[in-house]
């Protein structure tokens, strides 16, 4: 039996597919320490982790709420910065408390999450072998391909190239705050420094929860990284949805995710686009709205604070969302088709991948109305080769493994053996 710990950033997006290959690890016999901030102990003992805190010095309980309200009135380029400074705090944080936290808690092996440099960097310090966990975009740096926060198509052409490679220099100077904590603490612990941010990946393994179908043609990955899928586990939940209000009409669900549920306009924009047509709108906001915004949204669609977002999308025709992978990859997972609404981070390149596959549509937010966007649905509900590209997505999920073939690669990383790959091509 092994100890693994988790390092993640705070946010659910990133430690749900984590808890996810968790449990399956538990289910193997092996036991799983979540180092987290206070504000998230419950929801990862719920996950069935166990839990360390870190943190309570910058991070005490309650800061965590606030922080996200804050967020989520941001978009672009002002939510991208609000993130950097945000993880930079997490940066200093782990590495200030990670090591004594990992020794103390008895850990042999780490699962650290692609966008928190600073875990790989402990694990070198205490000696303790690591694997890259990519729950988002991989933001491997590949010159073929657009850097993950911009809305760049995909381009073999020499000025493309020579565009990403701009980008990719860009993101290394709007991040250097961040690289600059870690370095710190790099030689302080007698380190040499990160030369860029695929310095701070496993050698050992890198797994990504993307199906390889929905990523651009990389042509630089190491050959330990590993596409494998959604990482997802089902857990018992109590089943507080109404099901009993499904009225038996074409399912659209639509969702936000669980950092932008505030949003009430795009909530109303999608209620409205759907109002006269022949379908049934079931919006999850995540806790963002009051029970009167949520009340007065036109056209009665069906609106919950959290839903089965699996178990909705399984019955669901269409999926309306932000583009956050999450929803994404669950409702390719289930063969969906999409119209997204990108609004920061790496959510416009995703929106971009799915258009490339061919399972759905995007709409920039600045130029949104409600007819374009009941256009974008009919537009997607019509053409029989989206429904079949989203199809062959479910196929691909399945075929990737989940969280059963990433717990295969993590304990082979660790006793050193070669790992099958999946084919790239």
């Amino acid at each position: 039996m092994t100890h693994f710990g988790i390092i993640s950033p705070p946010v659910s997006g990133h430690i749900d597919p984590l808890c996810a290959l968790g449990r399956e690890l538990i289910a193997r016999g092996h036991r799983v320490t979540y180092f987290q901030i206070l504000d998230l102990e419950e929801k990862v003992r719920s996950e069935g982790m166990e839990f360390w805190p870190i943190g309570q010095a910058d991070h005490p309980r309650g800061s965590l709420p606030q922080s996200l309200t804050q967020l989520g009135r941001l978009q672009g380029r002002a939510a991208l910065q609000f993130t950097i400074r945000a993880v930079q705090g997490t940066s200093v944080m782990v590495c200030r408390d990670g090591p004594t936290a990992v020794h103390d808690a008895g850990v042999e092996a780490l699962l650290v999450d692609q966008m928190e440099p600073a875990g790989g960097t402990v694990a070198e310090y205490l000696g303790r072998p690591f694997v890259t966990i990519c729950n988002a975009l991989p933001i491997n740096r590949d010159a073929a391909i657009p850097p993950p926060f911009t809305a760049w198509k995909y381009s073999l052409e020499p000025w493309a190239r020579l565009r990403n490679l701009i980008g990719y220099v860009a993101s290394e100077r709007a991040t250097r705050a961040i690289s600059r904590v870690v370095d710190g603490y790099r030689a302080k612990w007698h380190l040499p420094p990160l030369r860029s941010a695929d310095d701070s990946f496993s050698e050992r393994a890198q797994i990504s929860q993307m199906p390889r179908e929905l990523d651009y043609p990389r042509r630089n990955l190491p050959r330990t990284f590993h596409y494998v899928g959604p990482l997802r586990r089902p857990r018992p939940m109590p089943d507080q949805f109404p099901w009993e209000r499904l009225d038996g009409r074409l399912l659209v669900y639509a969702s936000l995710g669980t950092l932008q549920g505030s949003r009430e306009p795009l909530f109303r924009c999608f209620a409205e686009a759907c109002r006269d047509l022949d379908v049934q709108l079931v919006i999850s906001h995540g806790g963002g709205l009051s029970s009167e915004q949520a009340g007065a949204l036109p056209g009665r669609p069906l609106v919950v604070a959290y839903a089965p977002q699996g178990e909705l999308l399984a019955r669901a025709g269409l999926a309306i969302c932000h583009a956050g992978l999450n929803t994404v990859l669950d409702a390719l997972a289930n063969g969906v088709p999409l119209v997204m609404t990108p609004i920061t981070y790496e959510q416009p390149a995703i929106a971009r991948r799915v258009e490339w596959i061919g399972a759905g549509r995007s709409l920039c937010l600045r130029d949104l109305t409600v007819a374009r966007l009941r256009t974008a649905i009919q537009d997607v509900l019509s053409q029989p080769e989206l429904v079949g590209a989203a199809r062959y997505m479910r196929e691909a999920c399945t075929r990737a493994g989940g969280a059963g073939r990433a717990a295969e690669i993590v304990k082979a990383s660790l006793e050193d053996r070669k790992v099958p790959l999946v084919s790239r091509s």
